[in-house]
């Protein structure tokens, strides 16, 4: 009903698992890793666990896009089956004939064991996801494990990932399943998004939906994260109503009083009153609870040990230590009023460009292509601002106004709390806190291709590229680099990538593409520009 209204091409907030909208917080970044990385190695139990709406089952089906061609999967959406009834469903799912009317469980086991070993002798993996894995039940479970028990004399012939609510961790910690939980090679809890992401997670899938204008007004994010406790489909319940009352009302954007009626109608009057309550007191109930934990700790310190100094990962300290100039935040500030904001675009790719001593040349091509000839390449994605932390280069954001209209700025470094940016032609420091309200999370970058750098590096490929990827893991790993001018991508260096990949938290495909490099040049340090520089530190 409000979708053109608002000029969208779709609803932003489905509940439906759509990949596309997939907000790639660091959390949901590290269990897609996971996931993948169940997928690729040699058998047994991968885990990923999360409160209800958290997104396990939206990162489930962007597994489904990172899954290797040669793979075979088999899904269970409802668990509530007899032993019987499972393996049945499996047979179904994987096309699997046995005989009809069967109820034989050695029958159904010896038919999966007999399709594992064919798909293993052509080459192909077998997995199994199975969903609200938190209503198996014990039998069940038992039943899951002895399918790991297919075996060839090497290699595990199913791998089997498991997605559940918290309780499915609770269950597998009784003792009559140590066995199953032994054989978990990997496990993830994805948490509740954090204040700050919860308005990323907003203006991305408005974002995905075709927005143009700011729909949000930015006091009505932190409400909306204490409504929603974090939680996506939550975020996406209460937005898509809150949309909707914006266009009943004929606002052009949704405010806070029209933010809260929508949480009250879509948890009910009494069920409003309810939550929020509950809420105080579960808030109250960690304060005692950490207060509680606070005194006996620093009595016990007192006591018996000097004082210690925890540090924090380089991310963590990045954005932690220095506090902001009072009047520097992002919302002090907008696009400069003596120059159109048109031209917006243009000065933040110059300054960027300017950024890696590229001259940029208004006439002479996009930035893109004038970057192409220094050896530069572009990478536009959509991320928060952890993502280019990571990543950890100058980039070109696009940003909206009070008015909601868009213009661009360069973010140039990353310091304490601070963000410092250049608007115009005019260098403005910021609140990283700040960012997310006025960014719609698009990005794009610079980074420094390899020699003769045509594509993704991927099983098989030969040639410079190649080779200058040996030389930084020998670097990284401490090692020798492979001798002669042409190695081979092969199984041992694939190997090395993907260990990088999952230290880096990407996906561990063992494909090197545009992410995988740019974490190459930035662990090695190639002198090329960051946001934040580590060794500092050191």
């Amino acid at each position: 009903m409000y979708r053109k209204y608002f000029g969208l091409k779709e609803l932003p907030f489905s509940i439906s698992p759509d990949p596309r909208y997939l907000y790639m917080s660091d959390q949901h970044r590290e269990a897609l890793a996971h996931l993948v990385y169940g997928i690729n190695s040699e058998g047994g139990f991968v885990l990923l666990t999360g409160e209800v709406g958290t997104g396990k089952t939206t990162i489930c089906r962007c597994l489904l896009d990172q899954t290797p061609e040669d793979t075979n999967i088999a899904f269970v959406l409802n668990p509530r089956l007899t032993v019987e009834e499972l393996l049945a469903t499996i047979c179904n799912e994987l096309s699997i004939h046995y005989p009809e009317g069967n109820t034989s469980i050695k029958v159904f086991v010896d038919h999966i064991n007999a399709y594992l070993l064919d798909a293993h002798a052509r080459g192909r993996k077998t997995v199994l996801i199975i969903e609200e894995a938190q209503n198996l039940n014990a039998d069940l479970l038992e039943q899951v494990r002895l399918l790991t028990n297919l075996e060839t004399n090497k290699h595990k012939l199913l791998q089997i990932i498991m997605l559940g609510q918290p309780e499915l961790k609770n269950m597998l910690s009784r003792t009559e399943l140590r066995q199953l939980a032994q054989r978990i090679t990997a496990r993830y809890h994805i948490g509740p998004l954090s204040k700050e992401e919860v308005a990323a997670y907003v203006n991305h899938r408005l974002s995905v939906a075709g927005a143009w204008n700011k729909l949000f007004l930015d006091s009505t994010y932190g409400k909306l994260y204490h409504l929603s406790k974090g939680i996506p489909r939550l975020i996406n319940l209460i937005c898509d109503r809150a949309l909707l009352g914006a266009y009943v009302q004929g606002k052009d954007r949704v405010d806070k009083s029209t933010l809260v009626k929508a949480a009250r109608e879509v948890f009910g009057e009494p069920g409003f009153r309810k939550y929020r309550n509950l809420f105080r007191w579960v808030l109250a109930g960690m304060a005692l609870i950490g207060c509680a934990a606070a005194l006996t700790a620093i009595y016990y310190n007192y006591q018996t040990q000097p004082l210690a100094v925890v540090t924090s990962p380089p991310v963590q300290q990045a954005i932690s230590t220095r506090p902001v100039e009072e009047g520097s935040g992002l919302l002090q500030w907008d696009w400069p009023a003596d120059e159109p904001i048109y031209r917006s675009e243009g000065l933040a790719y110059q300054s960027l460009l300017k950024q890696w001593g590229v001259i940029y040349k208004p006439n002479n091509g996009s930035a893109c292509q004038q970057a192409m000839t220094q050896g530069l390449s572009c990478l536009g994605a959509r991320g928060s601002l952890d993502s280019l932390l990571h990543l950890n280069s100058p980039a070109v954001l696009k940003m909206f106004n009070d008015q909601g209209r868009v213009f661009y700025v360069t973010l140039t470094a990353i310091q304490g709390q601070t963000a410092t940016f250049i608007i115009g032609n005019k260098t403005k420091i910021a609140d990283v806190k700040d960012v997310a309200l006025r960014w719609s999370g698009d990005y794009t970058l610079l980074w420094r291709m390899p020699p003769k750098y045509q594509g993704s590096v991927k099983r098989g490929d030969q040639g410079p590229v190649v080779q200058w990827l040996d030389r930084k893991l020998a670097l990284i790993q401490g090692r020798k680099a492979q001798s002669g001018e042409n190695p081979l991508y092969d199984d041992i260096l694939i190997k090395q990538v993907k260990n990088f990949q999952l230290s880096e938290g990407l996906v561990p495909d063992g494909i090197v593409g545009p992410q995988t490099l740019i974490r190459l040049n930035s662990a090695v340090g190639t002198g090329d520009p960051v946001l934040v520089d580590r060794r500092k530190g050191k």
